[in-house]
């Protein structure tokens, strides 16, 4: 290893190997944190998860279909969290209204809504399956 490539390695701000893993775990819950904290829809969302996980396990009709019904909320959850990260930078710049601010937001949000939109247009086919079955 050259002196070069061993200096970027031992500046890392959050370390290497096993060490960086453990330090990104605690960012990652102090993330998860501060959005169900901070954040109502994250916590209506991840409401909906706990909600939804046992119903999943009735719905589905397969392990592949139930870890799309999971996963897609879980992918909500994420969207979430990145639309919040962008809200909350967006504040931290300024709070003054600004065009390119608002725009920022605005599509974040939205991102948020079709990601809803493709999760629920996955859980009614899903339901609807469930009750072809039953009958």
């Amino acid at each position: 290893m050259n002196t070069k490539t061993k200096a970027t390695h031992t500046n890392k701000p959050n370390g290497v190997g096993v060490a960086r893993i453990i330090k990104a775990t605690r960012c990652s819950a102090q993330g998860m944190q501060a959005a169900y904290r901070e954040e109502s829809a994250f916590r209506q969302e991840t409401w909906l998860f706990f909600f939804s996980l046992p119903l999943s396990i009735f719905i589905a009709e397969s392990v592949a279909q139930w870890a799309l019904l999971v996963g897609c909320i879980l992918l909500v959850l994420v969207i979430e969290l990145i639309n919040s990260a962008i809200e909350a930078l967006t504040d931290r710049v300024g709070l003054e209204h600004h065009i390119l601010s608002g725009r920022a937001k605005d599509m974040a949000s939205a991102a948020v809504t079709l990601t809803l939109v493709i999760c629920s247009l996955i859980w009614i086919a899903a339901a609807i399956g469930w009750y072809q079955r039953l009958n």
